[in-house]
């Protein structure tokens, strides 16, 4: 019997588990989050720091998938910086002011939210949001995301207010801030107005619009260019309008036609309806029923630009409306002719504000008419809300002015946060005049850089198409507008009483804007003669979170949040401070580099929703209870299910992966993936830290170990490259295929031998060096976990430095180690794969013959008569054998006339024939390179003598 030599080999050995150990994770987190950020801050320069400006998430709610994308790209982003050498600063903040916290601590509130008072309903969002933020923080520290934890910020801070209404004062001082009534977007379901960025459009949103007559007050019979018409009707004459709103109705103050565009009088009977000449084919097929016959064509629309109406919601003695011109109207929709609702319309506001004509919005914050609606009667204020079919009792009301009513689907606005429809409607809010900064604001995005590059004209068509900003909203939950209102209810914002409540505010705090009495005369500036109150209208969101910029000296390195903050956050942050002027700091964008990411989808490709029912939070990822269970054998198969949890690396490693400038997809396909890559790497980790032995820093380098260290170089630098443009994804895929066709495909299979059976030398702690520093960004965990469980004399080298805080430029081996002439060796490594690559073609298909088993029951002869090939293969034949893993090679060799068995591939340059070994298998290395069978080989012998 064969004597069992394992006892004499360098087995691997290493105490780094399979699996992450739940026990340690956040040990492993403390030390690779925590530990490492106070530990930049003290070891990195501080003259050369990289800011990070947090975009605020919510808080008012659960985490899902999309909030770890975010955070740990920033995460990935910071530690990329931190291994280049540079001090990084970030610092979380929250976003706890607005409606949804609000509605969300009214919800949970024990008492009739109805009768709650301001300052009850504000310290209930507050506890909501700091509970919220404290959670959320623990959730986002889970996912191993380094930070200034103990210096987070919310807008709801005391100081936060105080910089935001300074900010405020600022603009009003510019003139930028005003208040007007005019029409802007109104939630009913939220009872408050809102701005743009706080929309979504829905494109399947169905309206009951109807077709309505107005009539033409009779002077038009005295009108020269209508005289024809004249001829052929003794009825009335009608204006006819088509509208998705009937609602808006009693709000009509004009009618408008275009005066290039030329109209037509078509009669039904005596009477006559007036259109646009392009739309009477199209009237005529609607109201077929009552069979319209042209009566005159090709009036021009001046000439009907003039005539009045009477409008039959007002009554009989309500004055005469005009019909004017409007730019607007078109040949290609409704009649030609366009209802007009100042107070329901952002066109009809700016046309009819030119014109002196009155504002009207009859419908109250809820959206249920007003007694203005219909004057004389009550019977609108029974209806139901516009927004639940208020609009059928306009239409019930005109009764046979109503020619048709259709059911009309269109794009439509509707609020983001209550998922229902939005109006528009006139009321006294505060502006931010956005026209006299938006050139301002476009020519610093000039110098902004932008991942990925189409975020530029996303942001850019933004603000080019806003002109104000309304900043106010009815709420208790925020910020308040400081504006005090005399007994007239005229506003005064000056930047002398601004100065007054800010003193106050400093004092007693933003709640006693609400808390003292009404009274209180402290608020009210010495000099200000008069009654005044406070108002009690709170600022946008987008205004509180848009300030934040205010905290940093001067510009951050990046802002890096969701597509949709280009008209949210970006935008709102971009206007604030070009509005605010710059006194202390660098002019322009408060980022010099805007990163967006794009949506999480599921595995369908659906964007993931709470109505739709398939948010995937990160704890699912990181449990890995998102994939099938474990499969179990005996008696643990009949308990309880349980999954590879991989923990914060599988998070992470989903992010380092996804292509996060377009939306990103998670489900079971994709985490598979995700848990076999980090598997891989858990497999190769161990393998190197139970492989790498002391010795082998003082053994020469091969061949191989060169071809290792180049590979290695190549892939850090393709990596390093990739994780600086932000671009993950590209540097998981290069960091993948090194590892597969490089790493274990190539040199761990041709060093394995001299690992075991050898003298343990090699390149594998420049490997693992190098390995840990590409995964340092994505998988820090990991990697602490790794470093952990290091050989015992790697612990007790002081000179070694963690490889979290390495540099990532640093050398992984001493140059002085490097033997050969790096750049002819590059040129080599082709032909050398090339060879490689036949080879291994050929064992295969030997070994799918079952003519061998291992690689090392070869012998190969390689024939070619290229001399670049031949030059290689003779500068390095004397590591051939072992570069190739078989036991051993020759260069054009004559072949044995009668084989037991060979195997011929040609490849481009020449032959390659496998054969049977030429010697004996030694017995303790299984090279076939022995002078007979159990005895051992040269090596061997020297070796086992030597122990």
């Amino acid at each position: 019997m064969s004597k069992s030599w394992t006892a004499t080999l360098r087995l691997p050995k290493s105490t780094f588990p399979p699996r992450p150990l739940p026990q340690l994770r956040d040990q492993y987190i403390k030390r690779s989050a925590d530990e490492l950020y106070e530990w930049q801050k003290a070891n990195r320069p501080s003259d050369d720091t990289f800011v990070l400006h947090d975009g605020p998430p919510y808080a008012n709610g659960s985490l899902h998938v999309g909030h770890a994308l975010n955070k740990v790209l920033k995460d990935m982003i910071l530690r990329v910086k931190v291994q280049q050498g540079r001090r990084v600063d970030y610092v979380p903040g929250w976003d706890c002011h607005g409606l949804p916290i609000e509605l969300k601590a009214l919800e949970s509130s024990s008492a009739d939210y109805k009768r709650l008072t301001p300052i009850e309903i504000r310290k209930s969002a507050r506890n909501l949001a700091s509970n919220t933020v404290l959670k959320q923080m623990k959730s986002f520290r889970s996912y191993g995301v380094m930070g200034d934890w103990e210096r987070r910020w919310t807008t709801m801070d005391a100081a936060f207010e105080l910089r935001q209404l300074r900010l405020f004062q600022k603009m009003a001082k510019k003139g930028l801030i005003y208040r007007r009534y005019k029409p802007v977007y109104w939630s009913p379901s939220s009872k408050t107005a809102l701005a743009e960025a706080e929309l979504e459009y829905k494109d399947d949103h169905i309206s009951k619009a109807a077709w309505v007559r107005f009539p033409i007050n009779e002077t038009w019979q005295g009108v020269e260019g209508l005289r024809e018409a004249k001829e052929h009707l003794s009825g009335k004459l009608y204006a006819l309008i088509w509208t998705t709103t009937p609602w808006t109705l009693p709000a009509n103050q004009a009618i408008a036609v275009h005066d290039d565009m030329a109209y037509s009088i078509l009669t039904n009977g005596s009477d006559g309806y007036i259109v646009a000449d392009s739309r009477v084919e199209m009237v005529q097929g609607l109201l077929s029923d009552r069979k319209l016959s042209v009566a005159c064509s090709g009036i021009s629309g001046s000439t009907i630009e003039g005539l009045e109406y009477r409008h039959v919601l007002k009554g009989d003695v309500a004055p005469l409306q005009p019909i004017i011109h409007a730019d607007f109207v078109s040949a290609d929709s409704g009649s030609g002719m366009v209802h007009l609702a100042p107070g329901h319309g952002f066109d009809d506001y700016e046309v009819c504000r030119l014109l002196g004509l009155p504002v009207t919005a009859p419908i109250d914050d809820e959206g249920k008419f007003t007694a203005e609606a219909f004057p004389g009667s009550s019977v609108l204020m029974s209806a139901p809300s516009i927004i639940e079919g208020g609009g059928q009792s306009i239409v019930d009301l005109l009764g046979e002015d109503i020619l048709h009513v259709e059911e009309y689907k269109h794009k439509y606005p509707y609020d983001w946060r209550t998922k229902k429809p939005v109006v528009i409607r006139a009321t006294e809010q505060w502006f931010a005049d956005v026209s006299h900064i938006r050139d301002d604001a476009l020519t610093a995005l000039e110098a902004v850089r932008f991942t990925p590059e189409s975020g530029k004209k996303r942001l850019e068509s933004f603000v080019k198409g806003r002109s104000e900003w309304c900043i106010s909203r009815q709420r208790a939950w925020g910020v308040p507008i400081p504006a005090l209102y005399d007994k007239n209810g005229a506003a005064i914002v000056t930047e002398e009483t601004v100065e007054h409540i800010l003193s106050v505010m400093r004092e007693r705090g933003t709640s006693a804007w609400w808390s003292d009495a009404p009274d209180d005369a402290a608020w009210i500036p010495a000099g200000l003669e008069g009654e005044y109150r406070r108002g009690t209208d709170t600022m946008d969101v987008w205004f509180d979170s848009g300030s934040s910029w205010s905290m940093m000296s001067g510009q951050a390195d990046v802002y890096l949040e969701g597509s949709d903050q280009h008209r949210g956050w970006f935008q709102s942050s971009l206007l604030t401070r070009i509005a605010a002027g710059v006194e202390d700091c660098v002019k322009g964008a408060p980022f010099k580099q805007l990163i967006t990411h794009g949506f999480t989808l599921d595995q369908e490709g659906k964007k993931m929703s709470k109505s739709l029912g398939n948010i995937m939070e990160p704890h699912q990822v990181m449990d890995g209870s998102l994939l099938p269970p474990m499969k179990r054998k005996g008696k643990a198969a009949k308990g309880p299910p349980s999954f590879d949890a991989l923990g914060p690396d599988a998070l992470r490693l989903w992010v380092a992966s996804s292509d996060y400038t377009r939306d990103v997809a998670i489900g079971v396909t994709v985490l598979q993936a995700i848990h076999t890559a980090l598997i891989k790497y858990r497999t190769i980790a161990k393998m190197l830290l139970g492989s790498m032995h002391q010795s082998a820093r003082t053994a020469p380098l091969t061949t191989t170990d060169h071809i290792a260290l180049i590979q290695l170089q190549n892939t850090m630098e393709e990596v390093g490259k990739a994780f600086d443009n932000h671009e993950f994804y590209k540097g998981f895929n290069a960091l993948n295929r090194w590892i597969t066709n490089d790493l274990s495909a190539f040199y761990v299979e041709a060093s394995k031998d001299r690992l075991y059976c050898g003298d343990g030398g090699g390149v594998l702690e420049p490997i693992f060096d190098g390995f840990m520093r590409m995964l340092a960004p994505m998988t820090p965990s990991l990697v602490e976990e790794a470093w952990d469980h290091r050989p015992e004399w790697m612990k007790e080298d002081a000179s070694i430095i963690h490889p979290l805080r390495q540099l990532y430029s640093d050398p992984t081996i001493d140059p002085s180690r490097i033997t050969m002439d790096l750049d002819v060796l590059r040129r080599d490594i082709p032909w050398l794969m090339d060879v490689h690559g036949a080879i291994k073609s050929g064992l295969e298909k030997a070994r799918n013959d079952k003519a061998l088993g291992s690689s090392l029951q070869s012998s190969v002869i390689v024939t070619t008569s290229h001399t670049a090939l031949t030059e290689v293969l003779t500068r390095h034949a004397h590591e051939l054998d072992a570069m190739f893993v078989v036991s051993s090679i020759e260069l054009n060799a004559p072949l044995p006339t009668s084989p037991e068995w060979s195997y011929t591939l040609d490849f481009e340059l020449g032959t390659i024939t496998i054969l049977p070994p030429k010697e004996a298998k030694c017995p303790r290395c299984w090279r076939y390179v022995a002078p007979a069978e159990d005895v051992l080989c040269g090596r061997c012998e020297d070796a086992v003598n030597d122990l």
